[in-house]
């Protein structure tokens, strides 16, 4: 009681909580959570880690920030600073506690931010990629309403390759299996593969086995990654599953991303799946279109055939144009999210500000007394707080990497049985943070105005 009725010694009382250890085991233990396996198929660790790395972030400022200003000051100690960035640093190296509590709001709001706008622009820019992998060609036809039953026969896929105008033809035959009585459906996708280099196909990801490697007489299957997850499918591994009348064998050669089928899918050569069905009906068509034939005019002559009328055409153009702008409709509730970050974190940087500006305002009436403006005084303030942002934007980046780690390498995965390329859009987060900086040190002058504008002898009339 007798330490904490002192005047100037509130940051004291609770220097006894001051231990980095309960900090230290927690981003051991969130570390140690992102090894973890789902629950129920739910990333439950993974949720977790990201609760316990902010904690464990947010619990480290004090020693952080003191820490680093205090090195701050001696590298800076033998030059000419001036009084009032020696005052500035003083006062954030001697104070941690205090400073911490302005930080922590700006390390919170930021580090989320970034981890939002890390994950989603990398789902979006892996979407993109994605698309132009399974979308290659420039138009894809399907007869309507045909469901699994297939709508071409063999005399119209002849019409359809007789064609002129096309550089390029391919059938692809798609429909859906049952593995699981417990689990939705897969997709059975049988098309033309690139038997030498599978990859020219597919969106393969690292795991797959080079067509040469494969056993003499195998017939390969390409899995998606949710296969991984759901059924346990591996590389190099053999597996039966129904196609046709019967169960065959096949060996896995390789694992490719699938953001389209959440419950699993499958690729084969469409000449084995037509060997093994004696099925020579297809349901998708593939078209690239010559140098100089235009989409419109190839629409016009597929509509001249006798059976034009019922088909589905579509341009592989606006599916892709339609999918990104289904994703950004998707995801405009996270940019909300992440502007509402942005503000919340200022009205911490204002909160806090303003209770210790005006706690300081015998500080403020001294220093005016030994010669400080008040100019000078709004200058130290707005110091503080764009060195107390950039600190903080400096560990909301790092930190906000590393949850953005956990969402797209631990959470996504688990959740939704797909992988995503990681990509850091520096634009954004650093015109973002540019605006943060800026924000917060108005936001620190502007408290503390209210405290300067007091009258010397009042401020400091109380102090004993």
């Amino acid at each position: 009681p007798a330490l904490a009725l002192r005047a100037g010694s509130e940051h004291a009382v609770g220097e006894k909580w001051s231990s980095p250890w309960p900090a230290v085991i927690c981003l051991s233990v969130a570390l140690l959570f992102t090894q973890l396996p789902p629950i129920f198929e739910l990333p439950v660790f993974g949720y977790l880690a990201i609760a316990l790395l902010l904690i464990g972030g947010i619990a480290l400022m004090p020693r952080f920030t003191a820490s680093f200003f205090s090195f701050l000051t001696d590298r800076l100690h033998r030059f000419e600073t001036g009084a009032v960035s020696a005052l500035v640093l003083a006062r954030l190296a001697n104070a941690p506690r205090q400073a911490a509590i302005a930080l922590g709001g700006i390390l919170a709001s930021f580090s989320l931010m970034v981890a939002m706008a890390i994950m989603v622009m990398s789902f979006r820019v892996s979407i993109d990629h994605w698309l132009g992998q399974v979308l290659p060609a420039d138009l894809y036809v399907r007869v309507a309403t045909t469901g699994d039953q297939g709508g071409f026969r063999v005399e119209e896929q002849k019409a359809i390759a007789g064609l002129a105008g096309f550089e390029r033809v391919e059938f692809f035959r798609t429909q859906q299996l049952t593995l699981d009585a417990r689990r939705p459906d897969i997709t059975l996708l049988a098309r033309p593969i690139d038997s030498d280099d599978p990859r020219k196909t597919l969106p393969l990801t690292d795991d797959v086995i080079t067509p040469g490697a494969l056993p003499e007489g195998s017939k390969p299957i390409w899995v998606s990654e949710a296969m991984v997850d759901l059924y346990g499918y591996r590389v190099g591994e053999k597996v039966v599953f129904p196609v046709g009348a019967s169960f065959h064998e096949f060996v896995v050669a390789g694992i490719w991303r699938d953001y389209g089928r959440q419950f699993g899918a499958v690729q084969m050569q469409l000449a084995d799946y037509q060997r093994l069905t004696e099925d020579l009906s297809i349901n998708t068509v593939a078209l690239w279109l010559q140098d100089g034939m235009t989409p419109d005019t190839a629409i016009e002559h597929m509509r001249r055939l006798s059976f034009g009328s019922a088909l589905e055409i579509s341009r592989s153009s606006d599916m892709r144009a339609l999918s990104l702008k289904i994703f950004d409709r998707s995801f405009a509730v996270t940019y909300v999210l992440e502007t509402v970050a942005v503000i919340i974190g200022l009205l911490g940087v204002g909160a806090s500000f303003s209770a210790q500006t005006l706690a300081r305002a015998k500080e403020f009436g001294m220093l005016r007394h030994v010669g400080m403006t008040r100019r000078q005084i709004l200058a130290m303030l707005a110091a503080e707080g764009g060195l107390l942002t950039a600190l903080g934007i400096a560990l909301g980046f790092v930190l906000g990497w590393g949850i953005s780690l956990i969402l797209i390498f631990i959470v996504n995965p688990q959740s939704f049985h797909w992988t995503m390329q990681l990509y850091l859009p520096w634009p954004w987060l650093m015109s973002v943070a540019l605006i943060m900086l800026v924000s917060a040190a108005l936001t620190a002058l502007l408290a503390g105005r209210q405290a300067v504008s007091a009258h010397v002898i009042r401020a400091v009339k109380e102090d004993w």
